[in-house]
């Protein structure tokens, strides 16, 4: 009875101790895989103006006619975010939420961007509940960024800096511009790209 009670002890130190192995290895290949799958994060373009750089105030009209500016100086307004919509687009449908639920949580002023017609425009907003965020309307503004795909996104400063900005269609994404503004990268691309390079 107490020669199988010691073998049964025997065992089981090491069924435990083959466990903590397996488990040490498994975070290390963890470990490998965070810097080899790279995380998704907005995609940078290269057309438009460059990250760190302003354009200046462009002006543009909302969907009610009324004209404002978009960029220069924003009193009060720390993070800016610039989201380039239509409807006639099924991956901007899809962020639309996930934009105003991100501009809630992360304190940033969101402002919709499109170039489409009005009717639809207003549609969209009916459809997703916007009324209460801003609604450009108008090609002036997209040519200012020189966005060329949507759904795409440019977070400005205070004063109208270009912190980050990239083609976004997923929260992740969203995320991911203010996070390499907070890490003082252009995009997470680069980010990753150094951390390729350190591994190699």
């Amino acid at each position: 009875m107490l020669t199988s009670l010691i073998v049964s002890q025997i065992l089981s130190w090491i069924v435990i101790i083959g466990l903590v192995v397996a488990l040490l290895a498994l975070a290390r290949q963890v470990g490998v895989l965070h810097i080899r799958v790279a995380p998704a994060g907005a995609l940078a373009t290269s057309g438009g103006p460059a990250v760190g750089g302003a354009i200046g105030a462009v002006p543009a009209t909302t969907l009610d006619g009324q004209s404002v500016s978009v960029g220069g100086h924003a009193h009060g307004v720390k993070l800016r975010l610039l989201l380039f919509v239509s409807a006639q687009c099924p991956l901007c449908k899809a962020v639309i939420p996930m934009a105003t639920s991100f501009a809630r949580a992360e304190r940033v002023a969101l402002t919709f961007v499109g170039d489409d017609d009005v009717a639809a425009q207003r549609a969209m907003i009916a459809q997703h509940g916007l009324e209460g965020h801003a609604f450009l309307n108008g090609p002036e503004v997209g040519q200012a960024y020189q966005v060329a795909k949507l759904p795409f996104a440019v977070l400005l400063d205070e004063e109208g800096a270009i912190l980050s900005k990239g083609l976004v269609n997923s929260r992740e994404h969203l995320e991911s511009l203010v996070v390499a503004h907070e890490m003082g990268i252009a995009t997470v691309q680069d980010y990753i790209g150094g951390l390729k390079a350190q591994a190699a």
